[in-house]
């Protein structure tokens, strides 16, 4: 079963049990599956592929770690619960996550096969290379404090 097939599942599920946020929070990822449909021109009854679905789970993490961040500086901590607990069954249709050390091995075979020993200006470059060689699983905050403390 492909991850849209199993976020619909546990929607159907959720509305059994009534857990309403649950509900809510798939029903808006698989509006945002049809979104994703609709703005790579394609017609909404088409299927994502398995790529563009993670693809589509990644940016929805992705803002509600930006909306944590933002609620938390902000005083608003009940927002921030709100969205933390959104992020958490997010997450849990998303593959694991590349750990640190993993990371830094990578980034210091980059860094070593690239030159860019001490040149914070190849920073980007180093980053690059690094997510390509992840495949997009590592988390781009984690790459860049790894990189940076390599290369400074």
């Amino acid at each position: 079963m492909n991850t849209k097939d199993q976020i619909r599942e546990d929607m159907k599920s959720a509305m059994r049990t009534k857990d309403s946020h649950k509900v809510t929070v798939l029903r808006g990822l698989l509006a945002a599956f049809t979104n994703e449909l609709v703005a790579q021109k394609r017609p909404p009854t088409e299927e994502l592929s398995e790529a563009d679905v993670l693809k589509v789970l990644k940016r929805a993490a992705k803002q509600r770690k930006d909306s944590i961040e933002q609620f938390t500086k902000g005083g608003r901590q009940e927002l921030a619960d709100k969205e933390q607990s959104e992020l958490e069954i997010i997450e849990a249709y998303l593959p694991e996550a590349v750990s640190i050390e993993e990371i830094t091995k990578v980034a210091e075979a980059k860094v070593a096969e690239l030159g860019a020993q001490g040149d914070m200006s190849k920073m980007g470059m180093v980053m690059g290379a690094v997510m390509k060689e992840f495949g997009g699983n590592a988390d781009g905050n984690d790459v860049k404090e790894v990189v940076a403390k390599l290369l400074a």
